[in-house]
C-alpha cells in the first residue's frame, strides 16, 4: 500500500521492491476521472517540460566532456519540442501559456530544486527517473482529456525522450566505479518518493479524497516502471 504525507514539503521514500516481484500490469486501470481540467492539464505538462530543459542545459553545462554534452544536446531538445507542443496546445485553447503555468512554477521549481541533486551523475539519474516517471504519469492523464486532445498529447509526450543517453553514460560511471551505483541506488530511492507527491499534488484533491483505492492502482504501475529502469541500471529500487 502506498502511505502519502502531507504536501508541506515533506519527503518520502516508496517501499522497496524486490526485483523478482515486479511484473508488468495487464489491466490498465481507468484513471480518466481524476483527469484535470483541460488547461490546468496542459500547464502542469508544459511546465515541467520546461523544466527537463532547463536540468538538461544544466546536465550540458557541467558535463565532462563534448561528447557527453552534445548528446545530451538531443535530449533537451526533444524535451523542448514537448514543451513547445504543449504550448501550441494551450493556444489553441485560446489560453495565454505564461499566465496558464504560472499557477504551477512554485511547486514545479521546488520539485526541480529538490531533485537537482549534489552532481552530474545525481542529476542525469533525475531526469532519467523524475522524467521519465511523470511522462507516463501524464500520458496516463491524458485519456481522460476530451475531443481528441487526449491522442494528441499522449502522442507528443510518448515520442522519444532520448533516454539512452542517460543510460549509457549512468552505467559507464556505475560500471568504473561500484561504490557510485549503492550511492546513486539510494538517491533513486528518494526520487521516487518526491515524484509521487509531486505527481500526487497534480490531481483535484476532491476525486483524491473520495476514492483513494482507485488511485493507488496507477501509483503502483508507475512505481513499478520506476523499478524496471532501476533495475536497467542494476540499481537496487
Amino acid at each position: 500500500m502506498i502511505i502519502w504525507t502531507d504536501r508541506r514539503g515533506k519527503r518520502m521514500e516508496a517501499p522497496r521492491q524486490p526485483t523478482r516481484r515486479v511484473r508488468q500490469s495487464t489491466t490498465k486501470v481507468d484513471i480518466a476521472g481524476f483527469t484535470p481540467e483541460l488547461l490546468p492539464y496542459l500547464g502542469q505538462a508544459a511546465y515541467f517540460q520546461l523544466g527537463m530543459f532547463e536540468n538538461l542545459a544544466l546536465a550540458i553545462s557541467t558535463a565532462p566532456d563534448l561528447t557527453a554534452k552534445e548528446e545530451l544536446s538531443a535530449a533537451a531538445g526533444r524535451a523542448l519540442a514537448k514543451h513547445q507542443g504543449l504550448v501550441a496546445e494551450i493556444r489553441r485553447r485560446g489560453g495565454e501559456p505564461a499566465e496558464v503555468m504560472a499557477g504551477f512554477s512554485s511547486r514545479l521549481d521546488a520539485f526541480r530544486e529538490q531533485t537537482a541533486g549534489a552532481d552530474w551523475h545525481e542529476l542525469l539519474l533525475s531526469c532519467y527517473l523524475a522524467g521519465g516517471f511523470l511522462d507516463d504519469f501524464f500520458i496516463r492523464l491524458s485519456d481522460g482529456l476530451p475531443g481528441d486532445v487526449g491522442p494528441r498529447v499522449a502522442h507528443l509526450l510518448g515520442q522519444d525522450a532520448g533516454t539512452d543517453v542517460f543510460v549509457t553514460h549512468l552505467k559507464a560511471a556505475i560500471g568504473a566505479d561500484p561504490a557510485l551505483g549503492s550511492h546513486l541506488a539510494l538517491w533513486g530511492r528518494r526520487l521516487v518518493g518526491d515524484t509521487l507527491l509531486v505527481a500526487r499534488s497534480a490531481l483535484p484533491m476532491e476525486g483524491i479524497t473520495a476514492d483513494e483505492s482507485r488511485i493507488e492502482p496507477v501509483f503502483t504501475e508507475l512505481i513499478a516502471a520506476h523499478t524496471r529502469r532501476m533495475d536497467g541500471l542494476g540499481l537496487t529500487a
